[in-house]
């Protein structure tokens, strides 16, 4: 048992030992039907305070030879798994954190030599007079082992993608600890000597050109993450378990915490769900980790439509986003889709693969973002911002005339020519008409229903001003008249819809006509008790 060769279990039995713990063992089935094959080779990247590091510990207590971990796990989900005692602890592990091994090396720079002579001197002294002196190649190490003992390892790097992350600059340093993981995992040899690898952060494995720079590895992210899609954070029926331990409402908790639709997946942030069931309140818990200095410089490059795709999503649409040319590191960003795509990475954006779209995935990433956005005085966001104050306030106060004219304004200076006679533009303005709702509103809940020229949009108070902001129930039409978009919102019962919301309900329709560009208003109250 050594500080990196064969732990013990105990990181693993401190998670075991919090307040709240999910079971995630299942993870283990996979590797284990994974194991000394070529697809044992595994990176699963994932945001902060995703349990990144409680996943390597589990791992870690599982596998190791340095500690017996039967009891711990017989609790557990893979208990019942078949190949649950076939593998238990019976691998030799090597698990290190990139992180931790920072102060201790003295610096970045000396990284890889701490690694490198710490490990091979625990080897050493697990399989005496097999590794002479004069061989200080870890991989040639690992190799000797296997050609003389017969065994495997398996190799577990959290963090792996701190040196990648904090020395973007730094050029050698990142050429030396990719050089470092390529000896160590890449090639024919490593297959003989490696059972399991298993590397997790923040970041997918760093490209060259388009090409990984560990091409064996398969990759498991926020963007696709296949089979694994359930362990990267807590599922919908998880939380609904915890929502009803912890005597909490389980709609407010999916408003502020859900939205990461990864795979068939619901998947909501560890930390966030924790923090709200253990303290009870709903607010966001990012800003706590401190991640201010990582976003901001972000969102304000300068690349065209950043900026706007920002407000656009922080209004509640979905924006198109080309993930395939970023380099999976903190420099080489050429665009805004670049940016958009580390932002989904980071947990700041959700991500769908089937339309291929970014959007902000819940109450509390919103309030992150918009919070961002506010400490640099966006010019465009403050004047989005202002026009849709005067939007909102026009709709609460019934003054049909002047939200159609507010709403042309919008559509006049955000649309270009080319777009400006789309139905789909339409909707997009909006969602931007409606930015400042964002403070007294949940994200507006989008319908589009078969047949050309209408969406839906329901837009629900957040409870603590649900007594003060009825709901808002908008209808759009193209080329037909706003009387009409009312009449379908009563012909098909939307409101019925929001039976559980006890206030007053808006209904605002509004059409465009193409001919003329015009805009025009019909606002109704519509009491669900009357």
């Amino acid at each position: 048992m050594g500080l990196f060769v064969n732990p013990d279990n105990s990181a693993f039995q401190a998670a075991l030992n919090a307040k709240i713990y999910v079971d995630k063992t299942e993870l283990i089935h996979y590797t284990n039907s994974v194991l000394e094959s070529t697809d044992a080779f595994i990176c699963n990247s994932r945001p902060r305070r995703f349990g990144k590091s409680v996943t390597a510990d589990m791992l870690t207590a599982y596998y190791s030879k340095g500690c017996d971990s039967e009891k711990m796990f017989s609790e557990l989900k893979i208990a019942h798994s078949e190949t649950f005692k076939r593998y238990l602890n019976q691998y030799d592990v090597i698990h290190f954190d990139m992180q931790w091994c920072m102060e201790p090396a003295g610096g970045p720079e000396k990284v890889i030599s701490f690694l490198t002579k710490s490990v091979l001197a625990e080897l050493r002294d697990l399989y005496p007079d097999t590794i002479p002196e004069n061989i200080v190649s870890l991989p040639e190490a690992l190799s000797l082992i296997n050609v003389l003992k017969k065994k495997k390892f398996v190799i577990i790097i959290d963090e792996w993608d701190v040196l990648i992350r904090d020395e973007a600059a730094n050029q050698r340093i990142q050429e030396e600890y990719i050089n470092f993981l390529r000896s160590l995992f890449k090639g024919n040899m490593p297959t003989r000597y490696i059972a399991l690898a298993y590397m997790t952060g923040i970041l997918p494995i760093k490209k060259f050109k388009t090409q990984s720079a560990l091409n064996n590895f398969d990759e498991f992210t926020m963007l696709s993450a296949n089979e694994l899609a359930p362990y990267i954070g807590f599922t919908e029926e998880e939380v609904r378990d915890l929502c009803k331990e912890y005597e909490q409402d389980f709609e407010k908790v999916k408003q502020w915490y859900d939205g990461y639709q990864i795979e068939d997946c619901h998947i909501y942030n560890p930390k966030a769900v924790v923090s709200v069931m253990t303290k009870g309140k709903f607010k966001s818990y990012w800003s706590e980790t401190g991640t201010y200095d990582a976003i901001v410089p972000l969102i304000n490059m300068n690349f065209d439509g950043l900026k706007t795709a920002i407000v656009e999503m922080l209004s509640g649409k979905s924006v198109e986003v080309d993930v395939s040319s970023f380099q999976n590191d903190t420099r080489s960003f050429v665009n805004k889709d670049d940016v958009l795509t580390y932002l989904v990475h980071l947990g700041y954006l959700g991500y769908d693969q089937n339309t291929k779209t970014a959007f902000i995935p819940n109450e509390e990433i919103r309030q992150e973002l918009t919070a961002a956005t506010r400490r640099k005085k966006w010019s465009e966001m403050i004047h989005f911002q202002n026009e849709s104050d005067e939007l909102l306030d026009a709709t609460l106060d019934m003054n049909a005339e002047m939200v159609a004219a507010g709403i042309e304004k919008i559509h006049m200076e955000y649309v270009s020519a080319i777009e400006y006679n789309d139905e789909n533009s339409l909707s997009s303005v909006l969602t931007i008409a409606y930015l400042s709702s964002m403070k007294y509103y949940f994200k507006p809940i989008r319908e589009l229903p078969t047949g050309r020229g209408f969406a839906d949009f329901v837009y629900l108070p957040k409870p603590e001003y649900a007594r003060d902001y009825p709901a808002l129930l908008v209808e759009l039409k193209w080329n037909k008249n706003a009387s009409a978009a009312i009449q379908q919102i009563k012909d098909k019962k939307y409101p019925e819809s929001l039976i559980r919301y006890t206030g007053d309900i808006l209904l605002v329709g509004i059409n465009y006509d193409k001919k003329s560009k015009e805009h025009q208003c019909v606002i109704q109250k519509y009491l669900m008790n009357s």
